[in-house]
């Protein structure tokens, strides 16, 4: 309990506010980028309810501390144990949802290849990890959690996984501004894996 953690960037998981984005950057099409990728701007455009279910649990759920990118190397391990020591990366610490940092933690471990894997018929959601995460997540912080919270883990993993494959769509269409790639065409990959994540039927159904 405190005062209300200032706001470090503005919109940074508003579902809302990147599927607009996104739509700009697709008017614009600065480097005539959208006809090589049309058919992942329409699968975006195809899941907008999932946009609005997100806003419409932003309205519904406790207001939290959250980091915002959790992932495994946002975290120092010890050496010789192996066991967590810390928490680091704090740029990123403000207001948010318990999803936010869950979500965001299953997108990217559950899944057993590469963030930019080129062959999506390799991407999927390892059930036995989703389950593995949802346990562990529980153990340590679900006395704090509310049911409905609870309730909504299942799809905290589609409410990040989306909106962030929107981030490196618009990225790419506008000319790699923000995330750094390591070789041309990179985000737009990135973009393209969330998608067998967003959908994949063996999970969320």
């Amino acid at each position: 309990p405190g005062p209300r953690l200032h706001e470090t960037i503005p919109h940074f998981h508003d579902a809302r506010a990147r599927f607009e984005q996104l739509g700009a950057a697709a008017k614009a099409d600065e480097h005539g980028r959208l006809a090589g990728c049309r058919r992942d701007f329409e699968f975006v455009l195809a899941r907008e309810e999932l946009v609005a279910r997100s806003q419409a649990l932003r309205g519904g759920l406790p207001e939290r501390v959250t980091h915002n990118d959790t992932k495994i190397n946002n975290v120092l391990l010890d050496d010789a144990t192996s066991e967590g020591v810390c928490v680091i990366d704090l740029d990123t610490v403000m207001p948010g949802l318990s999803l936010y940092d869950f979500g965001d933690l299953a997108r990217r471990a559950a899944s057993p290849v590469a963030e930019d894997e080129r062959d999506l018929a390799k991407v999927r959601v390892d059930p036995r990890l989703f389950e593995a995460l949802v346990a562990g997540y529980l153990r340590g912080a679900g006395a704090a959690l509310l049911a409905i919270e609870r309730d909504e883990l299942l799809f905290a993993s589609q409410l990040m996984t989306l909106p962030l494959g929107m981030r490196f769509l618009a990225d790419h269409l506008a000319g790699d501004r923000y995330f750094r790639i390591r070789r041309p065409g990179q985000n737009l990959d990135l973009a393209r894996t969330q998608r067998p994540l967003v959908s994949d039927d063996a999970v969320w159904k």
